[in-house]
C-alpha cells in the first residue's frame, strides 16, 4: 500500500527505509556509537557540535567513530601528532582500554615513548625497511634501532 501523500521516490524510499529491521538496526547502531563515546570519555560532548571541540576531544572523538563499528582491529596513524603531555597521557590510557577490550591496535607512531608504554610488540621501519621487531624492552635496547633513530644510546621509560 502507497499512501496518498507518497509522490516522489525520496518519500516513498523514506516510507521503506522505516521498516522494523531498518528501525532495530538503527536503533543498535546509536546505543554503540553512545557507548563509544562513553568508553572514549566523551559522554559530557555528547549533543556538542564536533567543529567547536577542542583538538585532543576531537582525536577521541574520531577513535570514538572507529570504535563504533565494532572492529576487531583498529588501525591508528600518528594518534598522538599534535597533542599536548596531558592528552597525550589520556590517548595512552584510552589505546590500552581499547586493547584489553579485545581489540588489536595496530598503532603507527614516532611519540616512542608511547609506543613502548602501550605496545606488546613492536615492528621497527627504517625509511620504509624492515629493522627489528620485538617486545618493548628488546626494542630499546636494539642496537640497530638505537643506532637508527638516535645515533647512539636512549633510554625509554617501559
Amino acid at each position: 500500500m502507497v499512501g496518498c501523500h507518497l509522490r516522489t521516490r525520496g518519500r516513498l524510499l523514506g516510507a521503506a527505509l522505516r521498516l522494523p529491521h531498518i528501525v532495530r538496526e538503527e536503533r543498535q547502531a546509536r546505543a554503540w556509537a553512545e557507548e563509544a563515546l562513553h568508553f572514549c570519555g566523551l559522554e559530557a560532548l555528547i549533543g556538542q557540535d564536533a567543529g567547536a571541540l577542542p583538538y585532543g576531544a576531537l582525536k577521541r572523538l574520531e577513535i570514538a567513530r572507529a570504535l563504533a563499528v565494532r572492529p576487531r582491529l583498529l588501525l591508528m596513524d600518528e594518534p598522538a601528532a599534535g597533542l599536548n603531555d596531558t592528552e597525550t597521557l589520556e590517548l595512552r590510557q584510552l589505546i590500552r582500554r581499547i586493547a584489553e577490550s579485545g581489540i588489536t591496535v595496530l598503532l603507527v607512531e614516532h611519540n616512542m615513548g608511547l609506543v613502548m608504554q602501550v605496545s606488546d610488540h613492536i615492528l621497527v621501519l627504517d625509511y620504509g625497511s624492515y629493522l627489528a621487531e620485538g617486545s618493548p624492552r628488546e626494542i630499546q635496547n636494539n642496537p640497530k634501532v638505537i643506532e637508527a633513530y638516535r645515533g647512539g644510546e636512549v633510554q625509554y621509560a617501559v
